[in-house]
């Protein structure tokens, strides 16, 4: 684990565009355990691909008009339940950091696996999140 110190910023450039952090596992389910709408949910990193490709991705997605109804993030290799239990919710996937879900009613509706991120822009991503945000947020399943 790295001092909480050399995180702080890597932190808050998801927490300053109001991206909630989850640092316990009972927060993330707290969130997501019966959540009805779209939740975005970053795995952070401390990698370069987390810094050069997927937060500002998230930065720039979430200026787009629509967005999900919560956006949150937990921090692989930090928070280390938090991020666990995150990766419980991601059926199907295998861990991956960092990466970015967008949840819908509980499920995956959309992910990007760290494979996805590096070697791309943040651009190229940003453009994948506001396509996943138009599919899936503002319209529930109803379930």
């Amino acid at each position: 684990m790295y001092p909480e110190h050399l995180l702080t910023p890597m932190r808050e450039e998801l927490t300053r565009l109001g991206v909630q952090e989850l640092r316990t596992a009972e927060s993330v389910d707290a969130l997501l355990a019966n959540h009805q709408g779209t939740a975005l949910v970053v795995v952070n990193s401390v990698c370069g691909c987390a810094a050069r490709n997927a937060r500002p991705a998230v930065a720039i997605a979430l200026q787009h008009a629509t967005r999900p109804d919560a956006a949150v993030t937990v921090f692989a290799g930090q928070d280390v339940d938090a991020t666990q239990r995150a990766r419980e919710y991601f059926t199907g996937y295998r861990p991956s950091s960092p990466s970015i879900a967008l949840m819908k009613d509980g499920d995956v509706a959309f992910m990007l696996e760290r494979h996805q991120i590096e070697g791309r822009s943040a651009q190229e991503i940003a453009a994948d999140l506001v396509a996943a945000f138009d599919a899936n947020c503002g319209v529930s399943s109803g379930r």
